[in-house]
């Protein structure tokens, strides 16, 4: 945990001290919702992480049923099965964990407490570190990847504007 504490006061100097300034306003209005807000996110993630395994499986099953019906013909037929391969679980587990700190986030930010602040900065490099790794993926790209960074850096500037909402009731981690 002490990298982790480390990289958090790394990044407050960049996103507090040097990143423009969010109305106090807007920081209470933010510190306000975010708890509904990562409520609606676990919810999302944990559909997004069903749908990613449900339509997985489905075209697992219709490129085996594509395979089958051109032997049946005698056509040679090689439609690629993918077969749930590592990347695919790989975003699984990532969506999964990220549902979870999500979720777990919520009563803690609800009450205010660093912990709940904690779990939505670990959310965050979550998502960063899967963007990292996706980019040696069919499936991603450096184009995704910097999609994954620009979410990734305003998510932690919004997260730490309103950090200082949590540090008056810290909580063990």
């Amino acid at each position: 945990m002490a990298a982790l504490d480390q990289l958090e006061k790394s990044l407050e100097g960049v996103f507090i001290k040097s990143a423009p300034k969010l109305p106090e306003k807007g920081k209470e209005v933010l510190a306000e919702w975010l708890p509904w807000i990562n409520l609606v996110l676990g919810i999302i993630t944990l559909w997004a992480a069903y749908a990613l395994w449900h339509w997985a499986h489905l075209v697992n099953g219709l490129a085996n049923y594509v395979n089958q019906l051109g032997q049946a013909y005698g056509v040679n037929t090689s439609v690629a099965v993918h077969k749930l391969d590592a990347t695919v679980w790989l975003g699984l587990a990532v969506l999964v964990v990220e549902a979870v700190l999500y979720l777990m986030a919520f009563p803690a930010t609800r009450a205010r407490q660093k912990r709940g602040w904690n779990l939505m900065f670990y959310a965050l490099l979550v998502n960063l570190v899967y963007g990292i790794v996706n980019i040696f993926t069919n499936y991603g790209g450096v184009g995704n990847f910097i999609g994954y960074l620009i979410g990734t850096v305003i998510g932690l500037w919004l997260l730490f504007q309103i950090r200082g909402k949590y540090l008056g009731s810290q909580a063990a981690v």
